[in-house]
């Protein structure tokens, strides 16, 4: 969260050390060089824990991606999704084993409970057994680099990738199962003819689980011509990217949030999501829907959505609205409540 460098009294724990400088934290690891990282002596695991349970006593603990230290009192954890226990397949089995360790210890150890949507919290409840009064839905924010960018600077960033000379649908997404990548490349195979050859579709995000098959999808795709896939690309290209489509595509069916449709409305640009999982939810009736199983449909979501221009510019407008209710000073706000009600 950006502000929380502006809050006092805040101080930064990770992979045992306490970290002075908020940078630090995006370092592959700390900086070896802070005065506060623990020594690592064979000290007894309850005197080195009864340690920083005094240390963290009267202070609230924040466990931001899903886990608490065993030492930590008055914690609060964020839980972004159910997807380890949903989609193990899509996970690497060093995490598996980590949930199975240490999450439902975090789960009961936790005064309170943050979700990034309604979805996510109804749906832990469930999981989890919980008191709803214990989980609370804080919405996550968009950065302000996603808004809509002039023709003048769009253009080069554009020809850079070679995507100045024809109109293009965007997806942005890792290639793993869930994401129904393999169902949007058939939906848009299905597309007429002259739609295909007016509009390329291009896929911007790494590979995942699980890929191979769709590897071998996306080639053929390629080699007839109207898909484009960028993998990877710079976070200050995005933007420009996303700007730039004619439409944005998210088929996933599930997540804990979903920023990347969000993004896409924030600079403008028309989107068609999913009809499962959260997406409805944070999309705010702003985005059209489809079911990406059913091949037919979501073709013919993807024809409307590309050909139906007053769909489309009620689709801009709606967007950028909904987009500027996800802002990271409405979630530190939020967070901080969740803080203040677990202290009062």
């Amino acid at each position: 969260m950006p502000l929380c460098s502006q809050l006092s009294g805040v101080r930064f724990y990770r992979n045992g050390q306490w970290v002075s400088e908020l940078q630090d934290l995006l370092q592959a690891s700390p900086a070896r060089s802070s005065k506060k990282r623990l020594p690592k002596l064979k000290i007894p695991r309850s005197i080195r824990n009864w340690s920083l349970k005094h240390a963290s006593r009267g202070h609230v603990f924040h466990g931001p991606n899903f886990f608490l230290p065993a030492w930590a009192e008055n914690g609060v954890i964020t839980v972004h999704d159910l997807s380890v226990f949903k989609f193990p397949d899509t996970h690497p089995v060093e995490r598996i084993q980590q949930f199975e360790r240490d999450f439902s210890r975090s789960v009961k150890q936790a005064l309170h409970i943050i979700t990034d949507s309604q979805t996510t919290r109804l749906e832990l409840i469930a999981y989890a057994g919980l008191a709803p009064e214990k989980v609370s839905a804080v919405p996550l924010g968009v950065s302000t680099q996603f808004t809509p960018v002039s023709s003048v600077e769009l253009v080069p960033v554009l020809q850079r990738y070679g995507l100045h000379e024809r109109p293009y649908a965007l997806c942005v997404s890792t290639l793993e199962p869930r994401k129904k990548l393999p169902q949007l490349l058939t939906a848009w195979a299905k597309l007429p003819q002259d739609l295909r050859n007016n509009f390329m579709l291009v896929l911007i995000g790494g590979d995942g689980w699980l890929s191979e098959a769709l590897r071998s999808q996306i080639d053929h795709a390629q080699s007839q011509g109207w898909l484009k896939r960028l993998g990877y690309v710079p976070e200050q290209d995005l933007p420009h990217l996303i700007s730039g489509a004619s439409l944005f595509v998210y088929p996933s069916t599930y997540e804990g949030f979903g920023l990347p449709p969000i993004e896409a409305m924030a600079c403008g640009v028309p989107v068609l999501v999913s009809d499962q999982s959260c997406l409805p939810e944070i999309t705010k009736g702003a985005a059209a829907m489809t079911n990406p199983d059913d091949a037919n449909a979501f073709c013919v979501s993807l024809e409307k959505a590309l050909t139906d221009e007053a769909w489309r510019l009620e689709a801009k407008e709606r967007g950028l609205a909904v987009a500027l209710s996800y802002t990271w000073e409405r979630c530190v706000d939020e967070t901080v409540a969740v803080y203040q009600k677990i202290s009062s």
